[in-house]
This record gives C-alpha cells, structure tokens and sequence, in this order.
C-alpha cells in the first residue's frame, strides 16, 4: 500500500505563515515529483506547487512568492509546503500528490497518489 500522509494544517491570521509537511510511504521504488494542490469550497481543486526528483519547482500564479516547496535532505520521501504571508483566500484543504514507482498488489508500477487533505484556515 503506498500513502501519502499530510499534516501541518491548522487556523492561522492574515500576514502569518504556516508549514506543511507530507510523508510518503509504502514499498516506493522512485518518486518523480511530489505536488500540493488545494480545494477551496466550491472551487476547482488548483496546482500550487510541484517538486520534480531533479529538483525543479513550478508553482501556481497565487502561490508564487509567499510559498515555498522543498524535500527533507534526509529523507526523501517527505515534502515541505512553507506558506508565508497569507491571505484568507488561501483557506482552503491542501492536497499532497506523489507520481511514484512502487510496489502494489506485488508489482512494481507508475502511480499517482493522493493524500486526503489537511486543512488550512487564514483568519482573524
């Protein structure tokens, strides 16, 4: 069974920071990339930011100089989303996606996994 497993989420004021973290576990043979998305309610679930295995980032336009992804040094299979000045239309639950390489139902294959989402409220 391969997871993604996310935390960090909480309420938060306008202006201040947050961080999330997201684990991957499970027989996992290669992560190519590792992603944060978000769903507001009633919104369309959005990219906010992606981490490819050769280390590059891409981020969606609301994301782009408040957020930060980065990978644990250590261990790779663990993924940070640092979220500064935020705003109240960041509220919303955050999503991790792994694009992986491992082992289901005793073969190795490409999958995507999705963790189930921590939730993050910016308010006063």
């Amino acid at each position: 069974q391969v997871e993604m497993v996310e935390s960090g989420g909480g309420l938060v004021e306008p202006g201040g920071s947050l961080r999330l973290f997201c684990v991957a576990s499970g027989t996992i043979d290669a992560i190519y990339t590792m992603a944060w998305y978000r769903q507001s309610p009633g919104k369309m679930r959005e990219s906010v930011a992606v981490l490819t295995d050769g280390g590059a980032r891409d981020y969606g336009d609301s994301a782009k100089g408040r957020f930060t992804i980065s990978r644990d040094n250590l261990r790779k299979n663990t993924v940070y989303l640092q979220m500064n000045s935020l705003k109240p239309e960041d509220t919303a639950v955050y999503y991790c996606k792994g694009d992986v390489y491992a082992k289901v139902d005793g073969r190795y294959r490409r999958l995507e996994v999705w963790g189930h989402g921590t939730l993050v409220t910016v308010s006063s």
